[in-house]
């Protein structure tokens, strides 16, 4: 499952989403894709979902999303990374797809989660920072530890994680971003 969240679909991020679904299926990949802006997904986790999060019950609205995430053995993210962390949108999706009786569950009288995406091996993030690798470092990648830490423990055991960014955007140069997509190319290809 490849999932695409920029809300601009000239950007940067949206030719790496195309080079990695292009090499995904170059690669023989049933891939199912997600463009989350523009499907008009509603991020908003309502106080209604709130109220029955642990209910099992999966908002109609999401039910395809939530399929999806069932069906796939690779997820495969890709975004910007801005204020250290996932888009809105993206964060979103994760509220209200990532829920119980989809991602996780609660059994009675248990204070700890279960996983439920056994299905979900790898999770591989193709992602842009504006700032370089330092900075990111002592601000401590956030969004980079709720990919690794918080979803993860939400899928398979062996679940791997993959993080492929591309740090300093904002002042790299077209030679530098033309080798980043090189690399989606042969790192999403080698999946």
């Amino acid at each position: 499952m490849l999932i695409h969240c920029h809300p601009d679909p000239n950007s940067f991020v949206a030719g790496v989403t195309e080079r990695a679904r292009t090499a995904l299926e170059g690669a023989g990949h049933d891939v199912r894709f997600r463009d989350l802006y523009a499907e008009g997904f509603d991020p908003c986790f309502s106080a209604i979902e709130r109220a029955r999060h642990l209910d099992s019950g999966i908002d109609p609205s999401i039910a395809e999303h939530a399929l999806d995430l069932q069906w796939c053995d690779t997820l495969v993210l890709s975004y910007p990374t801005w204020w250290s962390g996932q888009p809105a949108m993206l964060k979103g999706w994760f509220d209200r797809v990532w829920v119980r009786g989809v991602a996780w569950d609660l059994p009675d009288g248990s204070n700890r989660l279960t996983a439920q995406l056994r299905n979900v091996k790898r999770i591989v993030v193709l992602t842009t920072h504006g700032s370089p690798k330092w900075v990111n470092s002592i601000e401590g990648e956030s969004g980079k530890r709720t990919v690794t830490r918080a979803l993860r423990m939400l899928c398979h055991p062996r679940c791997r994680t993959r993080w492929i960014a591309m740090y300093g955007i904002d002042s790299s140069t077209a030679e530098q971003r033309s080798d980043f997509l090189d690399r989606i190319d042969a790192s999403v290809a080698a999946l």
